[in-house]
């Protein structure tokens, strides 16, 4: 590991503005929506879903995206890649919906998503929140909502982790040279 770039407090603060922004941007909770993207996505999609309605009374229906057979780097992933569900358990027509993810990086996934999205129905709007932004985008994509703006080299790597996926909350900065020097 390079650098701790998150605690769990700092995390938390983090997730607290994100949803503050996405009240006052969309004027309160009516009609708005989380769609968290697997895997990390959806728990943070989750934690806000939930800091939505301590401060504002109001249940956001949640749902979860599996971008898998979206990507347009599919066949260089896996032969048989793993399919995981997607449920979206609302209609989209008239939702302001908020895609979540935990990185955003070259935009792919972003694309994916919005695809995926799409196909499921024409919300209102769709706006993007993410936990950390570390640039070097290949697309014209941009969040709506950033935890943390993080500038990195190509040769970085961002690692999430989520008490809900690994068991403890954090944002770590890894030098990918030094993983590939020590395998």
């Amino acid at each position: 590991m390079k650098a701790s770039i998150l605690s769990a407090d700092e995390m938390r603060r983090a997730l607290t503005r994100i949803a503050h922004e996405i009240l006052e941007r969309n004027k309160g909770a009516e009609n708005l929506a989380l769609i968290g993207i697997h895997t990390r996505g959806i728990p943070i999609a989750a934690r806000l879903a939930a800091k939505l309605q301590e401060l504002e009374g109001v249940a956001v229906p949640l749902g979860r995206l599996d971008i898998t057979l979206y990507r347009d780097d599919l066949s260089e992933i896996a032969k048989q890649p793993i399919i995981r569900e997607t449920e979206v358990p609302f209609d989209l027509a008239r939702r302001r919906v908020v895609l979540v993810d935990d990185v955003l990086y070259t935009g792919r996934t972003v694309r994916a998503a919005l695809d995926a999205l799409i196909d499921l129905g024409r919300p209102e709007g769709i706006q993007l929140a993410v936990l950390v932004d570390r640039g070097h985008r290949e697309l014209p994509i941009r969040a709506d909502y950033v935890g943390k703006n993080l500038p990195t080299a190509k040769s970085e790597m961002v690692k999430v982790k989520l008490t809900e996926t690994d068991g403890v909350d954090g944002v770590e900065l890894w030098d990918l040279d030094e993983l590939k020097a020590e395998q």
